[in-house]
């Protein structure tokens, strides 16, 4: 039923003492634990006769009719009887915010009401936070301030609430001493186009709270999407119908003796992706952040200095770190490298800025945790520029852990440096032939003394035409080629190779997939000394 403002105020006595009005408790909670850590109080006013009458209705109304503060004082009692009743009954009691306005404050004498009311109950002034709006300042800002103060001298905490919604949020930060942030969410409901502004607003914001050490709250949270998608930006405390709605006392006091903790922790839903809508928070998570994907992250770059703006769980798997995304979000991952794997790392990200096409670098990383200590890992980075704001750069990147092949590698390298000097004092040659694409791949003593390539195409062509093979032998070569397609499984013979035509033993074996069809052709020369020679 609609009211009229007036009829409002009239009923609004009698509606408090009838016990109508009371104080409900929206959970904040830890988006990574599940662990409440907060609440926020908010009055509901239900009415025996005509149901739920909408705080939009009557605060106006208060507000108009110079009874907010009735309403207010009214809430922020029920709250300390409420964390009374937590405490004797040897609850874990977590901080509950109570809403102030600007006629709260402006007041004369009532916060220092609020105070003797919450020392009559005895409770502790941790156990209980003030939330004003960011527009409260408007108009007043040297009164506000003079309040805020107050309350600090009191030992509250004083929290901004619907951050982001108006029009002087900075100056709000920069004039106001707040406590905590807490973040209006309302701002993302119509951030479907792919440039997603909302989201860049969201990211900037939290980054902003960052750089001045202030938490973050986020209210208004209605979906796991949007709820992972604060995790990945560092935002862990979550408030809004994903996890609760606001409920009445009694509710609240049975989730804290239950433990605090929410039946959400760890659900993870299945979720497809029909369009990667990277800025969009209703399907970032499920194409950078889900399982679906590996280690992902996205970084800034402005000129010097990276910074981790968003990470998912995989990239943590990746480097081995057994920490939580938050840990990660604003630190730089060049402090894992020494100078020369920085300079890697750089240069790739400086191509990716130039080309506007995927780089990759491979770079060697020391990360320490406070589990394993000190650990050398080898990453593989796919890095994606994804726009520039100012002089900042975004990037989207994916990294493999490649430790293990690097390693494997290593030991390669070993047993080919081994071979190496093992075929230096035997004086033998040899090369790899690719069948399909005649592609050879020389042995490192063609390169040295040959002055072959990695890779000679068209072979065995330009082996005549080097003077490798001598051009009375051409034809006998090729042919032996076309058998080697054809599929006969070894060849030798003694050919004079280069200009000196010094005999060698030409030996070739072929390799062949399941289906018995001709992959590849192993062969060697092999010098051969006087005393074997016919």
């Amino acid at each position: 039923m609609d009211f009229t403002e007036q009829q409002l105020a009239e009923r609004f006595e009698q509606a408090l003492a009838d016990g109508e009005i009371t104080a409900y408790l929206q959970p904040q909670y830890n988006h990574t634990t599940g662990y409440m850590m907060g609440a926020e109080a908010l009055a509901r006013w239900v009415s025996p006769q005509y149901g739920f009458i909408s705080p939009a209705q009557f605060i106006p109304a208060l507000e108009e009719n110079n009874l907010i503060s009735v309403l207010d004082k009214h809430i922020f009692t029920q709250v300390c009887a409420l964390q009374r009743k937590c405490i004797d009954d040897g609850l874990a009691a977590v901080p509950v915010s109570c809403n102030l306005t600007r006629y709260d404050l402006f007041q004369e004498g009532f916060l220092e009401e609020l105070e003797a009311i919450r020392a009559s109950f005895a409770v502790p002034v941790r156990l209980l936070r003030i939330e004003i709006t960011e527009s409260t300042a408007i108009g007043g800002a040297e009164a506000v301030n003079a309040a805020i103060g107050l309350l600090h001298e009191y030992g509250y905490l004083v929290e901004m609430d619907d951050f982001g919604s108006g029009y002087s949020s900075l100056n709000s930060l920069k004039d106001m001493d707040i406590d905590i942030i807490k973040l209006d969410m309302k701002f993302m409901e119509d951030s479907t186009q792919k440039d997603s502004k909302g989201s860049l607003i969201l990211i900037s914001v939290i980054r902003l709270a960052k750089w001045l050490k202030l938490p973050i709250i986020a209210e208004g949270v209605e979906t796991q999407e949007q709820a992972d998608f604060l995790r990945s930006l560092g935002c862990d405390c979550i408030q809004g119908y994903f996890y609760s709605r606001p409920v009445q006392g009694e509710q609240f006091i049975g989730t804290l003796a239950g433990g605090g903790r929410s039946v959400l922790t760890g659900r993870q839903g299945d979720r497809t992706v029909d369009s990667p809508d990277f800025w969009n928070p209703g399907t970032l998570d499920a194409l950078l952040f889900s399982s679906m994907v590996g280690g992902a992250a996205v970084l800034s770059y402005d000129g010097q200095e990276c910074e981790l703006v968003q990470v998912n769980r995989k990239y943590l798997q990746e480097i081995g770190m057994n920490e939580q995304e938050t840990e990660l979000v604003g630190t730089d991952p060049l402090s894992t490298m020494d100078e020369s794997n920085k300079e890697t790392y750089i240069q790739a990200i400086k191509k990716a800025i130039a080309g506007g096409e995927e780089e990759e670098c491979e770079t060697r990383r020391t990360i320490c945790t406070t589990i394993c200590g000190d650990d050398d890992v080898y990453i593989r980075s796919t890095m994606k520029l994804l726009g520039k704001r100012g002089q900042e750069y975004l990037f989207y990147v994916m990294i493999r852990n490649i430790t293990v092949e690097k390693r494997q590698q290593a030991a390669l390298l070993g047993y080919e440096n081994s071979f190496k000097r093992v075929t230096e004092q035997v004086n033998i040659y040899y090369w790899e032939y690719t069948v399909a694409t005649k592609e050879m791949r020389p042995c490192f003593r063609c390169m040295r003394d040959l002055g072959l390539p990695p890779v000679v195409r068209n072979y065995p062509e330009p082996a005549f035409e080097a003077g490798i093979f001598p051009m009375d032998y051409a034809e006998m070569y090729r042919d032996w080629h076309r058998q080697i397609a054809s599929g006969v499984k070894e060849l030798e013979a003694i050919i004079p190779l280069t200009v000196g035509r010094v005999p060698f033993r030409v030996k070739y074996t072929t390799e062949f997939d399941e289906n018995g069809n001709p992959v590849k052709a192993y062969g060697s020369a092999t010098y051969v000394p006087e005393s074997e020679r016919e």
